[in-house]
Order: C-alpha cells, then structure tokens, then sequence
C-alpha cells in the first residue's frame, strides 16, 4: 500500500493529515514518541495509525496492543478505529492498562497463586481487609487509618514494588514501623481470598514475565507492535510492563504531552516521556505543533508560561488562524468580587447569544467552586459542576448534619449520617437499638438515644460513646445564639473528631476535605444566624435551573484536561493558591514546574477567550488575608494580554498599598501595571506585605472606619498591620488595614 497522500485513495485516515501528522502515522516500524501539544490532533493520529498498520499488512489486528488511560478513551478509539477498518477492530487489543492487564492475568492466575475467577477488589474492601489486618496486629486505627495504610501500599505496588523489595528505610515508621509486614499479610489474605486489587493487575504480571520467560516469549510472538496514548501519565509499573511487552522489536509508539502531566501526586512520572529517546536508543521523536483549537494569543500566551519549565523536551504551539482576542488578565478586591463579576460577564454573554455549554470556570481547588456556585443559583445562571457540587460533597454533607442535629434535634436523617461519624465504636447492634427505643416510644432518635444511655440496654462501651454524642449535642446547642454560628462549626467539627479523622487520612483526597470543610466555616461567616445558614443550604440544594442555552461548567483544572471550550475563566491566580503551596513546599522545583503546566492545560482549554483573574484579598482558614499575583500572571507576555485591571465588568476600587509597591498602584483605580513589578518583586523572593496606614494616616484602637465590604466599624484592636474591627452591621471583622479608610 502506498502512503503517499495524494496518490493514495485507498486510505481515507490519511487525506487531510498535516506533514507531522503523516509522519507519525507512517511511521510504522521501530520506536516512536509522538509529542503532541494541545489540540493537535493526537486522536486522530492514534486511530489513524492503527488503521494503518492493519491496512498496509504491516500487523494483524491482533498483533497490535493500544493502551488507553480510561474506559472512554478506549471506546472512543474502538468506535474510530471500527470506522475505518470495520469489525477486525474486535480483535485488536484495545483498553486500558487495568482491563488489558486483567486479561492477561485470568490466563496465568496459576502461576501467582490465584485462580482464574479471582475478584478485583474495588478501594473499600481494600481499605476493609486492611483495617482487619490491623485489628489483629493490634495497630492503632486513630493513628493510623486504614485509608491511609491502603495508600500507601498502592503507592508501592504503582512503582513496580513487591513486599521483599521494600526495604526498612522505605517502610518507616508507619503502622508502628510494620508496615512491611502488613504488606505481606495482605498479599497473603487476598490470596486467600482468590481476590486481588487494581495494583496487583499489573504486578502480579510483572511478577510472571520476570519470573516466567516463556510466558513473556510467548506475548512477544502474539504483539508485534504498541501503541500508548497518554503516554506522560504512567507510573513506573506501567512503564515497566510496557517495556517487558515491548521486547526486542522495539515497535513501541507513545503518544504523549510532557508538557500536560499534571498527575504526580497520583504516581504519574514524567520522567518516563523525558527518558524516552535514551530508554529507545534511535527512537524517532514527531512533534505535533499545529494546533486546531485555540487563537494565536492564546497560544502564544500557554507557550511563553510553559518555556519557563526546565525539565521539558520543548516544542512550539502554532496555529493557521488568526490572532483572535488577547487574553484578560482582571484584577478584583476580594474573592466574593471575582465571583460577582466573572458571573455578570458570563449572563452577559448569554444575552449576546453565547452557549452556555461552551463556558467553563476551571479553579486550582475544589474549595474555589462555592463562591461561584452561590452566585450562579442567586442570579439564576444554568451551571454543572464536574465532580459533586460543593454542598453535596459527603465532607460538607457531613458537616452539615450535625449542625442540622444540634439546631433541631428531631431531624432523625441527619442524626442516622452522623452518629457514627467517625467511628465511635456504635456497632449494628447499637443502631438498631436505638431505633427500637425510638418506635416504642415513638421519640426522635436522639431522644431515644438519651433514654437509651440511662439503661443498661447496650454494651459498656457502646454506652459510654453514644452518652459522649448525646452530651456534646446539648452541649453545641446551648451555644447556639451566643456563639457565632462559624465559631460554633469549628468547635463541633473539632469537639467531634471529625476534623482530626481527615487530618489523620492520607489519602490524596484528605486534604481536599480539609479545605472544603474550612471554606465552609468560611461562608457562614455570611449569616446572621446558624437557622439563616441552614434555610440557605436548602435553598441552594434545591436550585437547580434549566436553561435552552446548557449550563456553565465548573470544574477544577485536573478535571479540565482534554476537554475544550470556547470561553475559559482561570480564577484564583494568586500565590499560594495557584501555584499550591501546598505543592511547592512538599515537592520543591518538581512541584512548581507541575503547577506550571496546570496552568498551561487550564489556558489551553479555550479556543477563543481566555479570563484570568486573581484578587487583593481572599478569605482563607475564615480570616482575611491579602494576597499578590500568582507568578504565572507575571510570566503571561504582555504583547497578547490585555491588563484590564479596573475596566469593565464592574471592578471598583481594588487595591492596598504594598511596601514598596505604593507608586506602582493606580491611585483608586485599580491594580494598573504596578501588579506585574509585584508579582516580579515577589517571584525574586522580595516580601510583599500591606502596609499599616492608608492616606497616611496609622490606625489606633477607637478609630472609626469605613470598609468597602463590612461597611462603617470601631477598631477594637491593632496587631501590626492586621485590625480587628467592630461593624455597626457585620459584627466583629479581622481585616487589612489597607482595606480600610478614615471617613
């Protein structure tokens, strides 16, 4: 078969491919790498070359491996690829490494101890048997968490990692310093139990092709060529397994973005793209450049921000459209402001006939969407939120049921979520007890559980537990009216052990439900009372709009790779909140240089509008902080940005004097150019703070005061920069004094 495109008619996939496009996809014998940057069609190439091989003769369709990160992925390709070359598709091995790696293992279960009906355990039984073996080895649960212990074995197991090869330096302390031997212990029960999880798919494959060379032989006779999408997103035992199957011919092609791996805290290695030319010697690298998505500034906007990484193999994103708009770089007071604004842009929008389906609000944390939710229910904007909306997320549901407890204690619903959360040592037994004391004596079930504690109905221990709950219940809710409803949810979220269950999880997700739980204490500040928040949470549970027009997405960036829309609004870019410093302090360079092409994904989801926006101050832990430029603001080029720090879309007065900084503000007109030499002066590690005086006038206790948020207010207090003030209507505030002013 010829593979010239113009001479070949033959071969549809091929017509209308660019010259890097072709390249890759006729390029069918030995090792290739395929970088493809952002909407460069990287798709079509894999589907287009799988085509290919089979068409040309150049593999049988069942001598060919395409592996795929998700289930979607792996259907969308089959569909493609069934278009072009019709049912030989079915035979073609087509999934993802997990799916694919099962496959492979019902066929030599035997060989690692299993049968081939073993079960794949899903996190929750992983997470239950590991909480067994530690109850037998007398491990302390609060101490150590199931979730945590599970964790960390799949961590392990994603690195390629049998119990004989950890070593006592990479165990630790952890479980008491047994953390090998539980390793151990679980292997040997889920072999017990014909049962393996997600991690052993590929190790106990790795296990058999180390261990067993014919079997390997014999998978180097049936695959003679693979194809990896993703390829920036694999762990070392992908990596690993990829190589083995890969064997002596060598005819391995990984797809990939070094420039999009964004997955490291899951076990994502970069390094496995970067090493590719050196782990292949005469590797051919294709370079896909020509973008089909975005406009010229966009581009040139995420190609300037990502050159600042060092550890890259480099390419340059161009496109045969034109310029379009410059990307907006908008400055705002405070958090609420961003959020008021961003949504008046976007209903304005729709009136001008926008589709609502083609505007995404992508954020760094899942903390960042209530803001935005909040405002989009009280305007009456359509919107989805990818991932649970920030008051149905199980944390916040959580939360929120005890307080609905503690204000009505007949709310049996929110009495069931809670009273064994976390675990008070409440078994079945307990529970049910409660509910039988309940419908004899047709009370509530916290009042069944007060009568219950007088009896001797339960256990000791049961007893003593569910006497605990049922005194600290009375004990929050006579706080009610003389404790601030915000202070009051951190005294119970604290008081119960809830707070202190996720501080001690370390799962990946832990610390994202600490944020969450803390900008919910944030947002009651709002209320005048805990009645007044909870009748809003109703009310915002139950808000759901339809609109001809779709709805708005907001997401997080992780969420947001691979997806495109035609307008994208980059909130939060400030430091410490983009990039993390969550991230930067755990991780160093590597983590910064992550974040980094975060936010290159994140300017590269639009194809023809981009708003990044960070604020002067932001309401963190519930107090108010101030906050400077992320550095990726300062990285933006100035000849495809527009700095619209004050102008449209509402923006008021915005900006504090900085140290230092005070000539580089525009008067009462916003941020103005000075917030690049800020965010420079920032970036060279100059420390900006807000100074303690404005119009240059220092601030004492007894002052009055004027805030453009809270209003006029009696300063009560001054500690450096940073004053308490009491507001005629917004009660006791903790702000910046360069938020305020003297009348």
């Amino acid at each position: 078969m010829m593979n010239d495109l113009n001479q070949n008619p033959v071969s549809p996939w091929l017509a209308g491919l660019n010259t890097s496009q072709s390249d890759a996809v006729t390029s069918l014998q030995g090792p290739l790498l395929v970088l493809s940057g952002a909407g460069t069609g990287k798709t079509r190439v894999l589907t287009s070359r799988l085509a290919e091989l089979v068409a040309s003769g150049t593999a049988k369709p069942w001598n060919i491996l395409a592996v795929t990160f998700t289930n979607k992925a792996a259907r969308e390709m089959k569909s493609r690829i069934g278009d072009m070359v019709g049912p030989m598709v079915e035979q073609v091995w087509l999934g993802t490494f997990h799916s694919l790696a099962a496959k492979m293992l019902r066929r030599h279960a035997d060989l690692v101890g299993l049968k081939s009906d073993f079960t794949i355990l899903d996190s929750d039984d992983q997470v239950r048997l590991v909480k067994q073996l530690m109850a037998a080895e007398n491990i302390d649960p609060k101490r150590w968490p199931a979730r945590m212990v599970a964790g960390v074995i799949s961590r392990w197991k994603d690195r390629g990692l049998v119990p004989e090869k950890i070593s006592l330096a990479e165990a630790g302390d952890v479980a008491n310093g047994r953390m090998q031997q539980l390793y151990k212990d679980y292997q040997a029960r889920l072999l017990t139990l014909n049962a393996v999880d997600f991690g052993d798919l590929l190790l106990h494959m790795l296990t058999i092709f180390q261990h067993h060379p014919d079997v390997l032989a014999d998978y180097h006779g049936r695959i003679t060529h693979i194809m990896v999408d993703e390829y920036q997103d694999t762990n070392v035992a992908q990596y690993l397994w990829l190589r083995l199957l890969t064997g002596q011919r060598n005819n391995l092609c990984c797809v990939g973005d070094d420039d999009q791996s964004i997955y490291g805290w899951r076990g994502a290695e970069v390094g496995n793209i970067l090493r590719f030319e050196s782990d292949f010697p005469g590797a051919k690298t294709v370079r896909l450049e020509e973008n089909y998505r975005s406009t010229g500034h966009i581009l040139a906007a995420a190609s300037t921000v990502i050159a600042r990484n060092e550890t890259r193999l480099g390419k340059t994103l161009f496109t045969s459209a034109d310029d379009g708009e410059k990307v907006r770089v908008n400055g705002y007071w405070d958090g609420a402001d961003e959020a008021r604004s961003i949504s008046s842009h976007v209903e304005s929008m729709q009136q001008n006939g926008a589709h609502l389906s083609q505007i995404a609000v992508l954020v760094r944390a899942g903390f960042q969407t209530r803001e935005f939710e909040e405002r989009f229910i009280a305007i009456g904007l359509p919107y989805r939120v990818v991932g649970a909306r920030f008051y149905e997320r199980a944390e916040i549901r959580d939360a929120i049921a005890y307080l609905r407890l503690i204000a009505q204690p007949a709310d049996d619903l929110a009495f069931e979520r809670i009273i064994n959360v976390p675990k008070r040592g409440l078994g079945t037994a307990s529970i049910q007890a409660i509910h039988i004391q309940a419908r004899a004596s047709q009370k509530p079930l916290l009042a069944a559980a007060i009568d219950l504690v007088e009896t001797e109905e339960l256990r000791p221990a049961a007893r003593t537990a569910l006497g605990r709950f049922v005194q600290d219940i009375g004990r929050w809710r006579n706080q009610i009216g003389s404790l601030h409803q915000g202070d009051l949810a951190r005294m119970v979220l604290d008081e119960s052990g809830y707070t202190t269950m996720w501080q001690m999880d370390k799962s990946p997700d832990a610390e994202g439900r600490l944020e969450n739980l803390t900008e919910l204490v944030s947002a009651m500040q709002d209320f005048d009372s805990l009645q007044g928040f909870l009748e809003h949470i109703s009310l915002v549970m139950d808000g759901d709009t339809v609109s001809e027009q779709g709805e708005v997405t907001l997401m997080t960036l992780h969420a947001a790779k691979g997806l495109e829309f035609d307008t994208v609004f980059l909130p939060g870019w400030e430091e410490g909140i983009f990039p993390s410093q969550r991230t930067m302090d755990e991780n160093g360079a590597i983590g910064l240089e992550e974040e980094r092409r975060l936010a290159y994904v994140g300017i590269t989801r639009a194809r023809k509008n981009v708003h990044i926006s960070f604020a002067s101050s932001r309401r963190v832990h519930g107090q108010w902080q101030s906050a400077i430029p992320s550095r990726f603001v300062q990285e933006l080029p100035a000849e495809n940005i527009i700095e619209d720090m004050a102008q449209g879309m509402g923006i008021g007065r915005v900006s504090p004097a900085y140290i230092s900084g005070a000539s580089d503000i525009v008067g009462q007109q916003g941020y103005g150019p000075g917030w690049r030499r800020m965010a420079n002066r920032q970036q060279q590690g100059t420390e900006n703070r807000f100074v303690a005086e404005t119009n240059g006038a220092a601030f004492i206790r007894g002052d009055r005061v004027f805030h453009q948020k809270f209003g006029m207010g009696n300063v009560v207090n001054v500690e450096g920069d940073k004053l308490e003030i009491s507001f005629d209507k917004a009660g006791h505030k903790k702000v910046v004094s360069g938020f305020v002013s003297k009348p």
